[in-house]
């Protein structure tokens, strides 16, 4: 009797012991991040949310292939660099095939303010078929930041071309939400980063995770976990599908800078009609927005018109470099 109590308590503490390992050490099998979308702790932001003050308004792709295992397929075709500008819903879709990119800019620089800052879109028919993409961020154009992404996903087994993933064991990870619904990200979480300003992030990199779980394809997160989504992907659709990307923080009229003399910016005012020069010999790109963001005119030397049909009053003018970007308040007459 007294041996087979001990048996059975020897039996108990290692089934204990095997609970413990499991929860300490094989994680995967649990999840710990926000749920689906309308459950509670959702992260999930709606697209027709009033948070979002603004939209991308400009993007470059950068395609991967159908199928990374397979050259012949060609590379995915499914949209353009239009599709991703915009409010969510609206322009479509664009496609970045395995490990394709997508880097994006904005009417104004995007804050670190309190929350969220900004959130993107992919257009995943339901909370179960999720593809996903690592995200980074930049205050120059040059050098970009990643988010620290975490995958608890088992990658034991490979999540098939139509396989589903569990929202609660992925985070920071792009495509977490069904279409319509944005992944949210915070720049807090890269504050101190050298050479990164979290005040003025003039760039956002959507950077598609290749799903499979062989060491030679494998796209790891932070953490140096294998990140298993759908794969493989085989079509014009195949990869991350980029719907948009929507700012929630965005440098206020209060922080553009104002110019007191023309040594950069002139003449300010200015008069309808006339042009603004700027003094920058290495500018690459002049942007003219009104304080709603919409963009007023653009141009690729160092002057920029001033329309004679535009109203009088503030607009902000953005100039993009090769080595940063600037914003400043300028007032028309």
């Amino acid at each position: 009797m007294y041996l087979h109590t001990m048996q059975n308590g020897e039996n108990k503490m290692k089934q204990i012991l095997l609970l413990a390992i499991l929860f300490f050490f094989v994680p995967n099998i649990f999840g710990q991040y926000a749920p689906k979308v309308g459950e509670a702790g959702s992260t999930a932001i709606s697209k027709d949310s009033s948070i979002f003050l603004n939209w991308a308004n400009q993007c470059k792709i950068v395609r991967g292939l159908q199928n990374i295992t397979d050259t012949t397929l060609g590379y995915a075709s499914v949209g353009d660099s239009l599709s991703a500008i915009g409010k969510a819903g609206e322009n479509g879709v664009v496609s970045l095939g395995d490990g394709g990119f997508a880097i994006c800019t904005f009417p104004q620089p995007i804050t670190n303010g309190s929350g969220y800052d900004f959130a993107v879109f992919e257009n995943s028919f339901d909370d179960s078929f999720l593809e996903l993409a690592f995200v980074e961020v930049s205050s120059d154009g040059i050098n970009f930041f990643r988010f620290p992404a975490h995958s608890l996903i088992d990658t034991l087994i490979q999540t098939a071309s139509f396989g589903l993933t569990d929202a609660t064991k992925i985070n920071n990870l792009a495509g977490k939400y069904r279409g319509g619904y944005g992944t949210p990200f915070d720049l807090e979480e890269l504050a101190g980063t050298p050479d990164l300003d979290i005040q003025n992030i003039t760039h956002v990199k959507v950077i598609d995770v290749v799903g499979s779980i062989e060491n030679k394809f494998a796209t790891r997160d932070a953490f140096g976990n294998k990140v298993n989504d759908p794969f493989p992907t085989p079509f014009p659709s195949g990869g991350f599908d980029l719907d948009a990307i929507g700012v929630i923080n965005q440098l206020s009229t209060t922080s553009i800078l104002e110019i007191a003399d023309f040594s950069l910016v002139f003449p300010n005012p200015v008069m309808k009609g006339k042009q603004v020069f700027v003094n920058k010999t290495d500018s690459e790109k002049l942007n003219l927005y009104n304080l709603q963001g919409k963009e007023i005119s653009n141009s690729t030397t160092s002057a920029i018109e001033i329309p004679e049909s535009l109203n009088s009053g503030i607009y902000v003018l953005f100039i993009q470099t090769k080595e940063h970007s600037s914003t400043y308040k300028i007032v028309v007459e």
